[in-house]
């Protein structure tokens, strides 16, 4: 809320906003105690790569996802995701009536044509679910040039920002409002993810900027220095 109205010109302090939105009774919006659903898959796992260390320092260098059930009229839904951790852009997403491996590998599928095709190297960091662990799964990183990165069964803080990605499609909009159909849910969920997690929502990793913004900020700085450097050269 700070940064916002900074950015619309207000000059005002951290403590004024916190103050005066104590005076109107508003707060954020907490999660609810989560209940862990991984399950771990009969195949063997990947080493854990990642170990908790969610920065990366450039585009397509690190990835992590995971699933989060929806709850609709017409009966439940699952959303798999895979995120940036450069950014924080949610590059692919899939929803499906059932979490399995088909579901996986189309939020994966959907990253990689984001990111045009060639992300030959990226780690791509989730739990042991047996989604993630299936022969289809593993078969399609292998053939895509992703290489697996897994952490701990039932350490949520071991995927850490893909839960928290699960937590605020669900606290921040997801339990606002309700979904007659499957249908509507996925209509409603990908505007969401489209015209305001990607595009407006700050995240604090990222410079306070939204992920497209972070991006397309650091894409242009990097441009600059590089050209700088030629000159120099």
């Amino acid at each position: 809320m700070h940064q916002d109205l900074v950015d619309e010109g207000w000059a005002v302090s951290v403590n004024t906003v916190a103050q005066l939105m104590a005076e109107l009774g508003l707060s954020g919006r907490k999660p609810p105690k989560r209940r862990s659903s991984t399950r771990q898959g009969k195949r063997p796992v990947a080493r854990d790569l990642v170990r908790r260390n969610f920065d990366a320092v450039a585009p397509d260098v690190l990835w992590c996802g995971d699933m989060t059930e929806i709850v609709t009229s017409e009966g439940r839904l699952w959303c798999a995701s895979v995120i940036d951790l450069f950014s924080r852009r949610l590059l692919g997403y899939a929803l499906g009536e059932h979490h399995d491996a088909q579901l996986v590998a189309a939020a994966l599928q959907m990253a990689v044509a984001t990111r045009g095709g060639d992300v030959d190297g990226v780690i791509f960091h989730s739990d042991r679910g047996s989604e993630y662990t299936s022969a289809l799964f593993n078969d399609l990183c292998a053939r895509l040039g992703v290489v697996q990165s897994m952490g701990r069964v039932g350490s949520a803080l071991d995927n850490a920002v893909s839960e928290s990605f699960n937590s605020a499609l669900k606290v921040e909009f997801v339990h606002r409002h309700s979904f007659a159909t499957h249908a509507e849910a996925r209509i409603r969920i990908a505007t969401w993810i489209a015209d305001f997690y990607n595009t407006r929502r700050r995240h604090s990793a990222a410079g306070c900027l939204a992920p497209t913004e972070f991006e397309r900020l650091m894409k242009e700085r990097r441009s600059t220095n590089n050209h700088q450097v030629a000159l120099a050269a």
